[in-house]
């Protein structure tokens, strides 16, 4: 990424200054897209379980080929966008999530929702990768935190495209109409951001391989982010579930929990660039993992359905700028290529999500939910303690 020069001519510093522009505005459209294209799938998964035939078990299978597609296409993604450049892995990612939305939207069969559903996670997995490296470069061209804003721009899209496809269902427009007005958008945030999407020769690491299991620092940041994705898998899974079954809630308002955090977690990454400034990236993780924890273990200790809501909402501010800190960390460190690195902190943290609710539940049977998310709570402190000494 050019840097700017003070004895360059002044024409030229405006070009690099545009750049730099348009390259930070397809960041956060690559992020925008990939929260719009995630809320799309969301109010599908009901219909495609009706529509299809499926008992609750039979749809846990189809949901896992979208973790299988999104886990399997992140390395090779790295691979390629090392290889070739970032635009035509984003480009492919991003046609993989329009062409299979409307299939999903409208398919019947098991199999041909299978293939869709993997070929839209590995679109998702290979989007996610590449615009986290293309985050991780511009961050470092610009000189100051970028990241977390980068990532709340993915949470606005998560709640942007769920009002929109709640909205256009609402509407009548019918599941298909919906996805393509949704997927047309995509399509048009897509065409903006292709401007500033970093060419081949802006790329940095080439030399050695980029598909390698992660170790050393790459490994520690990657379980890190593991865990703080899992935190964001138990309250999107779990949150709802105790409100109604530990707090006597009523289950038309058990989704409150999420909306807690996901709320704190999207104003805490807007706000995040300027905090993790301010703190610096250390102290964020310390400080995030500890508010994220007391979040948690209010939500259990206090027997008050409202304190259950502050205890979520204090989950999304405490987690809300962790892992932009830890990408940001696995652009800077020197034990791997950054084309490896940043794929396997991305993968780690997806496990997290896929495999912690069930992980979680797995506790509960054994010791109760109460006590599966204090384990959770006990997680988060082991992160507020490895930032102490990883280097972030």
């Amino acid at each position: 990424m050019p840097t700017l020069d003070a004895t360059a001519p002044a024409a030229l510093r405006g070009a690099d200054r545009h750049a730099a522009g348009a390259q930070r505005l397809s960041t956060r459209l690559l992020f925008l897209i990939v929260g719009i294209a995630n809320a799309t799938w969301a109010p599908l998964v009901p219909l495609v379980k009706a529509r299809a035939g499926l008992d609750e078990a039979g749809l846990g299978l189809l949901l896992l080929t979208f973790g299988v597609g999104s886990i399997a296409a992140m390395p090779s993604a790295g691979a390629a966008a090392s290889r070739f450049g970032y635009r035509p892995v984003l480009l492919a990612g991003t046609l993989a999530l329009g062409l299979t939305l409307p299939v999903l939207a409208l398919a019947s069969g098991p199999a041909a929702l299978a293939l869709a559903l993997l070929l839209f996670g590995a679109g998702m997995g290979a989007v996610d990768c590449v615009m986290n490296l293309q985050a991780v470069a511009v961050e470092r061209g610009s000189g100051r935190p970028m990241m977390s804003g980068f990532h709340g721009l993915y949470s606005l899209g998560c709640i942007l495209g769920a009002l929109l496809a709640s909205g256009l269902l609402a509407a009548g427009f019918g599941a298909g109409w919906s996805v393509l007005l949704l997927v047309g958008g995509i399509a048009v945030l897509f065409a903006a951001a292709w401007p500033g999407i970093l060419r081949a020769d802006k790329v940095g690491e080439r030399s050695g391989t980029a598909l390698a299991l992660p170790r050393g620092p790459v490994l520690v940041l990657g379980l890190l982010c593991c865990i703080v994705f899992l935190t964001e898998g138990a309250a999107l899974d779990w949150s709802a579930l105790f409100l109604i079954q530990r707090r006597g809630l009523d289950p038309a308002w058990a989704a409150l929990g999420y909306a807690a955090f996901s709320v704190t977690m999207t104003a805490g990454r807007l706000a995040g660039d300027g905090i993790v400034a301010r703190l610096g990236r250390r102290r964020v993780v310390v400080l995030g993992g500890l508010l994220a924890a007391a979040g948690l273990g209010l939500s259990v200790a206090v027997p008050a359905w409202e304190a259950t809501l502050a205890g979520y909402a204090l989950v999304g501010a405490g987690c809300a700028n962790i892992v932009p800190v830890l990408f940001t960390a696995a652009g800077r460190q020197t034990a791997m290529p950054e084309a490896v690195a940043v794929p396997a902190v991305t993968t780690l943290g997806y496990a997290g999500v896929l495999a912690g609710p069930a992980l979680i539940g797995f506790a509960a049977q054994a010791f109760g939910l109460p006590a599966s998310l204090l384990l959770v709570a006990a997680l988060l402190v082991g992160v507020a303690a490895a930032g102490r000494y990883v280097r972030v």
